[in-house]
């Protein structure tokens, strides 16, 4: 394999292997302070970030809000203090050899109120933000503020084109690279747009080539590009490398540091990782965002798949087909559903699915007396851990409602995602990976069960595997 040569990233001269950002309490610190020590760029979530009491262990985050605007104080106040904690544990591990990158998610609950409380509660300790699940327009006026690089995500040309027109091009000393995340292979959510079929998965090659186009046009010729998503052996990249159509590149690695001493999620997890096969991972449009994303199929994607395919249309009057008068809520209030759909209702019914919820699109979906009673206290106990969700109907605007009804075929998704981080759960919560996480249980790196620390991955990285 070609040699790996080093890139200028954040001010440091570094490999060009950048620490994936990951999500909800799966980083702690010590993993990114790894990656920067051992020459890359290391990562830390700083989505809701975990902080530690004097023996090292994560605060649990309880919330005593009756309100859920209270509450959602409550969950910035966490955001914040996390954030502070993690750059510092990274800051401290890396011994100032490597840059260290905070990741946001612009589409989580006050974004730009937690980013700004962070880098001046951790004034100097980071040195990026990677930015990404939404279109980060402010991103790049906080870093030039803040005097850190910063790197929006994006998974086409298009949507460089559009930050850097309305607002990038402003602050462009200050833009340290572009990542482009492959809205089919990566993990968490992704970026595939109303004109992108989720079950065709397009060549990353000439996406990133016009990603570059875009970029020259602009003057960008060597501000480098991250390749995220489904990366896993660089020899398989090594087409990317001093490759004069795509210029300086880098690559993200997300999944991976998952299974690495440092990462701090539970046994549990990183044994399953090591039992995927391909196909585990998959796209879904459960999440109360909206967008789509990949996980891994077990417990909770089954329940979620099954929720929603016990689904029927309904209107208030009877119209057309819909003339069969079915009996909804503890008063039986009637709608309408056709003749077919009163046969299938009556089979839920008497299988146990005897509560029928509404949901925004005038469905009704079938669940049990005691998942509709988790989903009611899920919704009530909403703490608006995004700028919108779907699930609970909260906003983060004025009024702090969606205004439309409460989706049941939807989840907390802050609930899942800090026990699943939380526990040996993972079986019944989220679990984010990128679609490439199969290949642990085929890679010799992994064999009779070996988890490596974080400077061993990076060794085995360098060497193309």
């Amino acid at each position: 394999m070609k040699a790996i040569n080093t890139l200028k990233i954040s001010g440091f001269e570094v490999l060009p292997l950048v620490e994936g950002g990951k999500g909800i309490s799966v980083s702690n610190g010590e993993s990114s302070g790894a990656w920067a020590a051992a020459g890359g760029v290391g990562t830390f979530s700083g989505v809701n970030a975990d902080s530690y009491d004097v023996d090292g262990r994560p605060v649990p985050q309880r919330y005593f809000g009756r309100t859920r605007v209270e509450r959602h104080e409550e969950l910035i106040a966490y955001a914040i203090k996390g954030g502070i904690t993690q750059a510092k544990i990274a800051h401290d591990l890396s011994g100032g050899r490597g840059p260290i990158h905070m990741n946001v998610l612009w589409e989580m609950a006050a974004a730009e109120r937690v980013l700004v409380g962070v880098l001046e509660g951790a004034s100097g300790l980071i040195h990026g933000v990677t930015c990404g699940a939404g279109m980060p327009y402010r991103l790049a006026e906080l870093a030039a503020r803040y005097r850190v690089h910063y790197y929006p995500i994006v998974s086409s040309a298009r949507a460089f084109r559009a930050l850097w027109k309305r607002a990038y091009h402003k602050f462009s000393e200050r833009l340290g690279g572009v990542v482009y995340e492959d809205p089919w292979l990566a993990g968490g959510h992704n970026g595939l747009s109303n004109s992108e079929d989720p079950e065709k998965p397009e060549d990353p090659y000439p996406r990133v080539v016009e990603l570059r186009r875009v970029m020259r046009e602009f003057g960008l010729d060597q501000v480098p590009i991250v390749m995220a998503g489904g990366v896993w052996f660089l020899r398989e990249w090594e087409d990317w490398f001093d490759n004069p159509e795509l210029g300086p590149v880098a690559f993200q690695f997300g999944t991976r540091p998952l299974l690495t001493k440092e990462s701090p999620i539970s046994d549990a997890w990183k044994r399953r990782l090591m039992t995927l096969k391909e196909g585990d991972v998959y796209l879904n449009r459960f999440s109360p965002t909206g967008m789509w994303s990949s996980a891994v199929e077990n417990e909770f994607l089954r329940e979620m798949k099954e929720r929603c395919d016990r689904q029927i249309a309904y209107t208030r009057e009877p119209i057309g087909d819909h003339a069969e008068s079915f009996g909804t809520g503890p008063r039986h209030r009637p709608v309408f559903v056709t003749a077919h759909d009163l046969a299938r209702a009556r089979e839920w019914v008497a299988q146990g699915y005897t509560e029928a919820m509404r949901t925004p699109d005038s469905t009704l979906i079938f669940v049990t007396p005691e998942k509709m009673r988790e989903i009611r206290t899920d919704q009530v106990e909403c703490m608006g851990c995004l700028s919108a969700c779907l699930f609970s109907n909260w906003s983060q605007d004025e009024g702090h409602t969606t205004g439309k009804k409460a989706d049941p075929r939807s989840y907390c998704i802050q609930k899942t995602l800090q026990t699943i981080s939380h526990s040996d759960d993972v079986q019944h919560q989220l679990m984010f990976a990128g679609h490439a996480a199969f290949r642990f249980s085929s890679d010799p790196f992994y064999s009779n069960g070996f988890i490596p620390t974080v400077r061993q991955l990076v060794e085995r990285l360098v060497t193309g595997d």
